[in-house]
């Protein structure tokens, strides 16, 4: 199928599992029908040590939980044809989780954080290769994209065991990268000019629940696909940049610095959020090596939850990044270790926060389309109090066992 709608996501985990496999075709008159998705499930095993910035540390009780990870269960229908020498597709793909949630009836979807349908992908395209394809509607945004879908936790767990809850862990979310997440957009994709082609979009202003939607936000990178012999890769190079108005100043008072002056306007903040990235890949036979980067203002959520773009409602400074090398066995299983952080602060609210974590893991893959998974993850996420000398620090280490198939 065409690969503007292919299930963005389940593909990359493709191109990083040791094998490959297709979705369920269907030829339906003048249309192709594509199925396709994954279900898996891990068991996570977290410990979490906090340390208060006045020295105090407390470990918690292991938290222990079955769910789904990086990668929530999909499933994905697509369909395209060619009319008027002109390519034509949609794409809609459900998403949910495997825990059975935290309330008394999680057992019938009913609980907290219980496995609710989650409509992440649901747009068109239409195009042709001689002047390009445009995309409209819910898609994964174009900014950190190939940082998450070049992402080995992508067939794991990675951070976030313990929020097994929802449909969906971290992986290195806000440890290497800030999420692309699922924006609705409005696309345009170039022809390929012998492996180079650039995409560029603009989004439905995203963030803060509080902020007017009066500006759109926009987004770029551009590609270069390269191949000889047993030597493969991709480098790549985005940017984003969105105005946001009138976000609520909540959360952050100078209160907490010895004032009671509360920050910002009583209307809210205004102030616009940019970023670059920078990345490559590059596979040589059963070798593969990730490097990425980012620097901007405005893009963290570290404060309210990892690695979420806009999520503190401030315009704090922000970058980050991740190495990854993975080695395929003569076995075919997958073994891989990555490093990442993320740094986002603010003066003026008095947070610093540096978040890094190591991932290591094994991805073997027992059928063509069956991968079992065991990971083992150690974050460390500091909050240096920009306003003090103290420092607050949060330990977690994750043993995450389990499998994903792919259909």
């Amino acid at each position: 199928m065409n690969k503007n709608i292919k299930l963005a996501v389940a593909g990359a985990v493709l191109a990083l599992s040791a094998t490959a496999n297709a979705g369920i075709i269907i030829p339906a008159g003048d249309w192709t029908v594509d199925l396709g998705g994954n279900v898996n499930a891990f068991i996570a095993n977290v410990d979490t040590e906090t340390t208060t910035a006045a020295g105090v540390r407390t470990k918690a009780s292991a938290n222990n939980s079955i769910g789904t990870g990086l990668l929530p269960s999909a499933l994905g229908i697509g369909a395209k044809t060619r009319q008027n020498d002109v390519d034509t597709a949609i794409q809609f793909t459900f998403f949910t989780g495997s825990s059975s949630g935290t309330g008394a009836f999680g057992r019938n979807g009913g609980g907290a954080g219980a496995n609710s349908l989650n409509i992440r992908q649901a747009f068109l395209t239409f195009g042709d290769k001689s002047w390009g394809t445009f995309k409209l509607g819910r898609d994964l945004g174009i900014f950190g994209s190939d940082a998450i879908l070049s992402d080995m936790t992508l067939l794991g767990v990675g951070t976030g065991g313990e929020l097994h809850g929802g449909s969906s862990t971290l992986g290195r979310i806000g440890s290497g990268y800030v999420y692309a997440d699922w924006k609705g957009q409005v696309s345009y994709s170039t022809p390929n000019f012998n492996g180079f082609q650039i995409t560029a979009g603009a989004m439905e202003n995203f963030g803060s629940t509080n902020q007017a939607r009066r500006d759109m936000s926009y987004e770029a990178k551009a590609t270069y696909d390269f191949a000889a012999d047993n030597f493969s890769g991709r480098v790549w190079v985005g940017g984003l940049s969105q105005k946001s108005e009138g976000i609520a100043a909540v959360a952050f008072t100078a209160a907490a610095q010895g004032t009671a002056a509360v920050l910002g306007n009583t209307a809210g903040n205004t102030y616009t959020s940019r970023g670059v990235d920078i990345g490559a890949k590059v596979s040589a036979g059963p070798v593969n090596v990730v490097g990425y980067y980012y620097d901007g203002k405005g893009l963290d959520g570290q404060n309210a939850l990892q690695g979420i773009f806009n999520a503190n409602g401030v315009k704090s400074d922000d970058d980050g990044g991740y190495v990854q090398a993975t080695f395929v066995l003569p076995t075919q299983t997958k073994i891989g270790a990555s490093f990442g952080r993320s740094n986002s602060k603010h003066t003026v609210t008095g947070f610093d926060f540096e978040n890094e974590s190591w991932v290591v893991g094994a991805y073997h893959p027992l059928t063509k389309h069956l991968n079992l998974v065991a990971e083992y993850t150690d974050q460390e996420v500091k909050n240096k109090l920009a306003t003090t000398t103290a420092t607050a620090k949060t330990e977690r280490d994750t043993i995450s066992l389990g499998a994903i198939l792919f259909f």
